[in-house]
């Protein structure tokens, strides 16, 4: 059983996290607006990048759904030739998903973290196979120039009820942290 008030938690701290940083400019506005279900605007093109973050009480997925189109892509290379899409996009992810595993750490001390994985959207219905506890997705727009979505999917292993201070602001540049 997840409370209210650590669904809430979940979903500041993916909120906060995302809006970090998914922009490649962090002055860039950021607009998160609820969905309502993981699927909603897929197109038969659009691929998910898959995250964990595992505890012994829960595990998270975080599903950034995207669109490999032009907007996304010039989006998130900026004009850089060297780097594929796919590496680019998948290490903003990566960033987005270690900033959560970061807050979730204050509460939750033994988390571990996937390195992330694309599959197809159509996966997207089979979640509930999961037999989540919260299941909660969203849009993403990123200035005038990218349209992302995303989903939280918490699956709980025993209670779970925290509430999350994510007022406080940290700067991190992400660096990599060696256990």
């Amino acid at each position: 059983m997840i409370t209210a008030q650590a669904k809430d938690s979940f979903e500041r701290i993916f909120r906060k996290a995302a809006q970090a940083r998914l922009p490649v400019d962090s002055s860039e506005h950021c607009e998160i607006v609820p969905l309502a279900d993981a699927g909603e605007g897929a197109t038969k093109n659009t691929q998910v990048v898959v995250l964990t973050i595992s505890s012994i009480v829960f595990r998270l997925l975080l599903i950034l759904h995207f669109d490999e189109d032009d907007s996304t892509r010039a989006y998130y290379l900026q004009g850089d030739l060297e780097r594929s899409f796919q590496e680019a996009f998948l290490e903003i992810c990566n960033l987005c998903c270690g900033a959560m595993n970061q807050e979730l750490l204050h509460y939750f001390p033994d988390l571990g973290m996937s390195t992330p994985y694309v599959l197809s959207a159509r996966c997207l219905p089979h979640l509930h196979e999961l037999k989540p506890g919260l299941v909660q997705s969203y849009s993403i727009r990123l200035g005038d120039a990218a349209q992302l979505a995303a989903t939280i999917c918490v699956c709980a292993y025993a209670p779970i009820d925290f509430v999350a201070d994510t007022s406080a602001i940290e700067e991190t540049s992400g660096e990599l942290e060696l256990f």
